[in-house]
């Protein structure tokens, strides 16, 4: 990580505090930087955020408001940064926000949030050995603040193990998910989105490892808690269903798995718009399956249904 930017010259001038009417002035520009992003101009809103970062960077002093708004400006637009795909644009910002921040006691939340955001960046940079070492240190950050910001270190041990799953460290990948799983558990119980989406996350752990019961019961328990939470038209449950059929053939229930396709590919093809990238890969599994039971006519005709219902969005 580049450390020594120019930024830290500014600390050995002279300059005088930053008065009412600039400070005013940097906080209107931010609150027209949120503005126009929550209207989706993501462009305008970027062009006010770079005029916030100027007008910052000209104020920039070793007193601790000119360096907080300086630091607050720099999030701003590398979270819209991060929204607009720039990610190493990102990346710089984040890096120049926790130079200036320093390790700073007073600023941990927000030194864990620049961590995480930065490891977003790497991640979506394809990085991941950079986003790996951020991320753990917004992790240290997040566990370091009193009280711990317990659901923060969770969501970033869930994004921990989507690496280490893709790496192929499948024991490094089940530690981060059971951690996130275990506070989510504790902090907002298991019928709730972010529980359900890890009880997902680590059955397809069990799955790729062969621990097949295992891999069964955590997509048990997403598709109970998805049910209850979104009902049966909704993709998040459309896709446990479908994980849990892939699940149930591993334990040899063909008749349960197949119930499961079915609503799976039933859910999908409701919500078609948005999601027929789901719906051709549920339909081939499906398909996949049914030729295996000796139906091929009945996979020829779904497939060529899903066909005709993808070709139409």
């Amino acid at each position: 990580m580049r450390k020594g930017l120019c930024v830290f010259i500014v600390y050995t001038y002279n300059y005088a505090p930053m008065d009412t009417a600039t400070a005013n002035l940097i906080r209107m520009m931010r609150d027209r930087t949120e503005s126009l992003r929550q209207k989706g101009d993501l462009h305008e809103a970027l062009h006010a955020a770079n005029a916030a970062v100027e007008k910052c960077e000209q104020q920039l002093g070793p007193d601790m408001d000119s360096i907080d708004a300086f630091v607050n400006a720099l999030e701003s637009r590398a979270d819209l940064f991060l929204e607009l795909a720039h990610y190493a644009e990102a990346a710089d910002d984040l890096k120049h926000a926790i130079d200036q921040l320093d390790n700073r006691p007073d600023r941990i939340a927000q030194e864990g949030r620049l961590y995480a955001l930065l490891g977003t960046a790497y991640d979506g940079q394809e990085r991941p050995d950079k986003a790996i070492n951020a991320w753990q240190s917004a992790v240290a950050y997040f566990e370091k603040h009193e009280p711990p910001l317990l659901m923060d270190v969770a969501a970033i041990t869930n994004n921990l193990g989507f690496i280490a799953k893709a790496s192929g460290d499948l024991d490094g990948a089940e530690d981060y998910f059971l951690k996130s799983l275990e506070i989510m558990h504790a902090e907002v119980g298991m019928k709730h989105e972010k529980t359900a989406s890890v009880s997902n996350n680590l059955g397809a752990v069990y799955l790729a490892a062969g621990f097949l019961d295992q891999a069964r019961e955590m997509h048990m328990m997403a598709l109970e808690a998805r049910r209850e939470l979104f009902g049966e038209n909704h993709p998040d449950t459309a896709q446990s269903h479908n994980n849990l059929a892939l699940a149930l053939l591993q334990t040899g229930d063909r008749a349960w798995a197949r119930r499961h396709f079915e609503k799976a590919l039933a859910g999908f093809e409701q919500l078609v718009t948005g999601h027929a990238e789901d719906l051709e890969a549920v339909a081939s599994n499906y398909c996949d399956f049914l030729r295996e039971e000796g139906d091929a006519s009945l996979a020829d005709l779904i497939a060529g249904r899903v066909r005709v219902v993808v070709a139409g969005v």
